[in-house]
């Protein structure tokens, strides 16, 4: 009996809703290895259902903007090359999280916790160029001298780390960190070599044929920032125990 009644303690049903704020930033050719700069704001919505003390289930969307320049890099072959993009990110996602410690709103005793998570999503993608102060979208130019344009939708891979706490019964606050795994090298629209210019548009100087990019990494997308969530009422059942002989 003892422990079946703390089974039921740590599995429960547990519903919120939430926002997020923040914002998100890129890694890839034009930007290799600065975090977090250029970041720009982004919002979205969640919904979490919690089983658990230490487990729960979020599904959500995410939007932002991803951008990078050559001319701020101090690399001379990155100031030779001279592009630069901005993309918007429609970024939907399901993880799952695991709590380090036991967490539940409205507990006093279980009201702080550090969580990962991981899962699939996708996202759209439509990167531009700025050329004298006019942004041209990029995907249909082949400026690679591809065959074939890549897709604006991609699938990607969600994870990170974060803390949540609570803040009275029903509410709770949260910061994340969320980097998103892609499958392609065109969230920048650089990926290969510079195409023959006679055949397709060439954006950037360089010699046809030559490396533009490194197709052997593929682009990175990130969220990070600060969530809000609601508990949303639910019925619980309350078990009365007989007791014997009573």
């Amino acid at each position: 009996m003892c422990a079946h009644s703390q089974t039921r303690k740590r599995n429960f049903r547990q519903k919120e809703v939430g926002l997020f704020g923040g914002a998100s930033y890129y890694l890839g050719d034009i930007n290799p290895r600065k975090h977090f700069i250029p970041s720009h704001p982004a919002i979205g919505v969640f919904f979490r259902y919690t089983t658990n003390y230490r487990y729960a289930f979020r599904i959500g969307f995410n939007y932002g903007t991803v951008s990078a320049s050559d001319a701020t890099s101090k690399e001379p072959d990155q100031l030779e090359r001279n592009l630069n993009f901005r993309s918007e990110i429609y970024d939907g996602y399901a993880i799952a999280e695991f709590n380090f410690v036991d967490y539940r709103i409205g507990n006093d005793k279980h009201y702080f916790t550090m969580f990962i998570f991981g899962g699939v999503g996708g996202f759209y993608m439509d990167p531009q160029i700025n050329v004298n102060g006019n942004f041209v979208y990029l995907s249909g130019l082949k400026t690679e001298g591809q065959k074939k344009s890549y897709s604006k939708y991609q699938f990607s891979i969600p994870f990170g780390v974060g803390f949540k706490w609570n803040i009275g019964e029903r509410c709770g606050l949260g910061i994340e960190w969320g980097p998103r795994k892609t499958f392609t090298d065109y969230l920048d629209d650089v990926s290969g070599s510079y195409a023959n210019t006679s055949n397709a548009l060439g954006i950037g100087s360089g010699i046809p044929g030559t490396m533009r990019g490194n197709p052997r990494s593929k682009d990175w997308y990130f969220f990070y920032g600060v969530t809000f969530n609601f508990r949303l009422p639910s019925k619980e059942t309350v078990c009365n125990m007989m007791s014997v002989g009573g």
